[in-house]
């Protein structure tokens, strides 16, 4: 389900409705000062009960604060997780039949809302993701939100994770009145970190160098990467030397692959996900939950044969591996720094199990069922058994 498009004079007669119609139950909320990731400080009538979500991956947090009942939460939504996450999509529709029928709307990560769906939705706030800021206030759609009495909050799991993922999620908490539940949230991740870089701080590892291919599979070229945000960061705390880190500026960019050559890196880490969706039959691995193991192996081994990749100390070991990419732009990234300290350093986390600890999140703060499906290795042949050993 799409936004309705409206002409000037009908746009003027959805802003009647919200100006002078449904403020029956405002006097039962309060009024509370919040700041956003962006710095703003903008006025919420909490607990807010009808969020618009600028992109649906934000249901990861908000299914997270508000398991038994998400939607009650939500009155519309940017429709990217039925393509980017299709199978996250499944479990929530299985769990929430009526997330079908949920107003939605199109656009990119960093797009502009479809004001108009939005002004007629009445949300009590809208919620938007830090890259979508630039677009949106150029467009003054920010000021014409705030004019009708509809707040945007700015959150943050992607531009910069390691900054913004927690004050985020107390952000959301404060105004869905579960701000407890937050801090239980932000305490298991902190946790979960801690497993890994308490234990690279005391043993001080040598770093591996490691080349992040990013959104493998959703385009031919080569190389797309990470620079020292996101990915990037992620492989610094997991123990590991990102390559990308030294030629980008920022978190994104390209590098050519002669330089992925002569950086020699002792590991290729390729984010990818279910894209049938974005490119039919590609060379994406279908990670996430549920995903096919051995389909997931086979397509990862397209990867050794990249130009890239020749010759280099990684395709001699075969340490090539798969990893969720959504873990880029979700509350999660703590589990992908605890797998990447699993590739990168085996012999020192030989306890840590990152499907353990992700199962774990699940029961405490989800309302589905975890599937592993994740990440994916190739095997080494130094690993396998002779054949005559074989059982």
């Amino acid at each position: 389900m799409f936004f309705a498009r409206f002409s000037p004079a009908g746009l003027a007669l959805v802003v009647t409705l919200v100006l002078f119609g449904g403020t029956a139950c405002a006097d039962e909320k309060k009024m509370v000062s919040v700041v956003d990731v962006a710095g703003r400080e903008v006025e919420v009538q909490v607990p807010v009960e009808r969020m618009l979500l600028g992109e649906g991956r934000q249901l990861y947090l908000v299914a997270s604060l508000a398991p038994e009942d998400p939607l009650g939460h939500m009155t519309a939504w940017r429709d990217d997780l039925k393509q980017a996450d299709p199978a996250t999509y499944r479990q929530y529709l299985k769990a929430f039949p009526a997330l079908e029928d949920l107003p939605s709307f199109k656009g990119q990560e960093n797009s502009l809302i479809d004001i108009e769906g939005a002004v007629i939705q009445k949300p009590d706030v809208v919620l938007l993701n830090l890259e979508a800021m630039r677009a949106n206030e150029d467009a003054d759609y920010i000021a014409k939100l705030s004019a009708l009495g509809i707040p945007v909050l700015y959150i943050d799991f992607r531009h910069e994770p390691l900054k913004n993922t927690e004050p985020s999620i107390r952000l959301l908490g404060k105004v869905m009145g579960r701000e407890q539940r937050a801090e239980e949230i932000i305490s298991f991740r902190q946790k979960a970190m801690a497993r890994v870089t308490d234990v690279l701080e005391r043993e001080k590892p040598k770093r591996p160098k490691v080349f992040i291919e990013r959104i493998g599979g959703y385009t031919e070229d080569c190389c797309l990467t990470f620079g020292n945000g996101n990915f990037g960061k992620y492989v610094d705390l997991a123990g590991g030397d990102n390559i990308g880190t030294e030629f980008l500026p920022g978190t994104f960019g390209q590098i050519n692959p002669e330089q992925v050559i002569v950086s020699n890196p002792e590991h290729v880490v390729v984010t990818s996900a279910d894209w049938e969706a974005y490119v039919p039959g590609g060379h994406w691995i279908p990670l996430g939950p549920g995903a096919d193991m051995a389909k997931a192996e086979k397509k990862l081994e397209w990867f050794t044969g990249r130009p890239a990749y020749a010759g280099i100390a990684a395709q001699k070991t075969r340490a090539f591996h798969g990893i969720w990419h959504q873990f880029y732009n979700s509350p999660y990234e703590f589990i992908a720094v605890q797998q990447l300290a699993k590739w990168l350093h085996p012999n020192l986390f030989p306890e840590l199990d990152p499907d353990a600890t992700f199962a774990e999140y699940h029961r405490r703060f989800l309302p589905i069922a975890y599937q592993s499906g994740y990440s994916v290795s190739l095997p080494n042949p130094a690993d396998r058994a002779p054949e005559g050993d074989a059982q």
